[in-house]
């Protein structure tokens, strides 16, 4: 598959992944968060967590089966900002929500199960975020890739917090849809998986075009 360029890229993922931070910023500035602030930026902070968490997530399958390499360059950004606003999500509980008591937030913690769920998930991705720099990719070698896949661990209890914390079956559809893209991107990782679907969209790719009857070398 020919290599693609594709100019400002990274400058588009900045943008995307700062852009729901600025909406929540000014709806917040105008009293526009519905009847419970807080638990809007809650809800909201999660989901831009792990929206940002399934990007990165899908970066190694489009590199690997379409040959996307730019993907690949956009796993730092998407980790570091699916970090940061999972540490927005868990700043608002710990500080909004509770006020910084941590005697609170302990009792709080341990009678909720998706909050113990969530705080284990940030736990993971708490050293993946300090250990994303190109020095500590020196620093750990192989041990770096076996780290950086408790990735998809992460992800799996991001998953089945927003399960915990759904109140209606209706709205339980989400956070299933999510856990199914997660199987998803994972079965795609399997060597076997890879190389087949790998195969067939390369064969897809390179398929010659139909041949036609007419004279095209005279236009433009």
């Amino acid at each position: 598959m020919p290599k693609l360029k594709v100019p400002g890229l990274q400058l588009l993922v900045h943008m995307g992944a700062l852009l729901p931070l600025a909406w929540l910023a000014w709806q917040f500035s105008q009293d526009n968060l519905t009847a419970n602030p807080i638990r809007e930026i809650q809800l909201r902070t999660g989901k831009y967590a792990l929206n940002l968490l399934v990007l990165s997530l899908a970066c190694t399958p489009v590199n690997n089966i379409f040959g996307f390499k730019p993907a690949r360059r956009l796993r730092r950004t998407l980790g570091l900002y699916t970090f940061g606003y999972a540490a927005l999500h868990l700043l608002v509980f710990i500080g909004l929500d509770y006020g910084f008591n941590f005697a609170l937030i302990r009792e709080g913690i341990a009678a909720k199960p998706f909050a113990l769920v969530g705080l284990a998930a940030f736990l993971i991705l708490l050293p993946l975020a300090i250990t994303s720099t190109k020095g500590w990719v020196k620093r750990l070698g192989k041990n770096w890739s076996r780290l950086h896949r408790l990735l998809y661990v992460a992800a799996v209890l991001a998953v089945l917090h927003f399960i915990w914390i759904t109140k209606s079956k209706a709205d339980l559809r989400v956070p299933l849809i999510y856990g199914g893209i997660i199987v998803i991107l994972l079965i795609v990782r399997i060597p076997v998986i890879r190389m087949l679907i790998s195969r067939h969209v390369h064969r897809f790719i390179e398929k010659p075009a139909p041949a036609t009857n007419h004279d095209t070398s005279n236009t433009w």
